[in-house]
């Protein structure tokens, strides 16, 4: 480790450079960690392994770098290290969670790889490592977000996706869009009409107008915006489109 000009430390470049030019699926392993998983039947490893596939993490715990020579892994040694869930989940720190599946953002095999690895006496634990990261960036080593690195070292990854622009969108023109149109729900209690100059208005039970406002599609969801001030939302599935416990078709 070294310190550069700008107060930040190098660390595993080589390891940082085949982790952007993996496009073959090679598996990713962070070594000899202090793990703090948040999952309450694996709980916190010292001299611990996490080993992931793209998005997915699929091994945590030691001894997993005996196989990385097998697997050609992309190691990165972790030692001095403390890696925690990148998403904190507030309610299972505070008790709140009765099962473990409940638990949000762990650092168990199956789940997303999320994670944050800061410097061992910066990360007493999990609150500790997230503000770390929030007031002391240019000491995280690597925040990783669905596999991939969005800073490293203390600094922005190259190409890192970039984040949405915060403040309401202009309307998008939907003209040709398949999902323009008037969406009736089973019961023919909601009628949701979705225009081209991305406005909405629905008639509830009869009563027309009930709500309009505008709407951003993205992907498979909608975010809606009322205009009495409230934000809403929904999702595309197939050809049905659900909001608030509703399941609507095109009409």
């Amino acid at each position: 480790m070294t310190i550069t000009a700008t107060g930040t430390v190098s660390w595993n470049t080589e390891a940082l450079d085949e982790i952007l030019s993996n496009d073959e699926g090679r598996p990713v392993l962070f070594t000899n960690a202090r793990i703090l998983t948040l999952d309450p039947l694996i709980g916190a490893m010292v001299g611990a392994d996490i080993l992931f596939v793209g998005p997915l993490i699929v091994g945590v715990g030691p001894g997993i770098v005996t196989a990385a020579g097998d697997d050609d892994a992309i190691v990165v040694d972790s030692t001095g290290m403390t890696i925690v869930p990148a998403v904190m989940d507030t309610v299972a720190l505070a008790g709140g969670r009765s099962h473990r599946s409940e638990y949000v953002a762990t650092l168990a095999p199956g789940n997303t790889t999320d994670f944050l690895v800061v410097p061992d006496e910066l990360a007493d634990d999990v609150p500790g490592a997230v503000a770390t990261l929030l007031t002391r960036p240019e000491q995280v080593r690597a925040l990783v977000a669905a596999g991939r690195p969005v800073l490293w070292a203390g600094a922005d990854v190259p190409g890192r996706a970039a984040a949405p622009e915060t403040g309401i969108p202009a309307p998008e023109d939907m003209t040709g869009s398949p999902r323009v149109g008037v969406w009736i729900d089973r019961n023919d209690f909601l009628h949701q009409e979705l225009t081209a100059d991305g406005r909405y208005d629905e008639t509830r039970g009869g009563r027309p107008h009930a709500y309009q406002g505008r709407y951003w599609i993205d992907g498979d969801r909608i975010d809606y915006l009322d205009d009495l001030g409230f934000w809403a939302y929904g999702e595309f599935r197939g050809d049905e489109l659900h909001h608030a416990g509703y399941v609507m078709k095109l009409g």
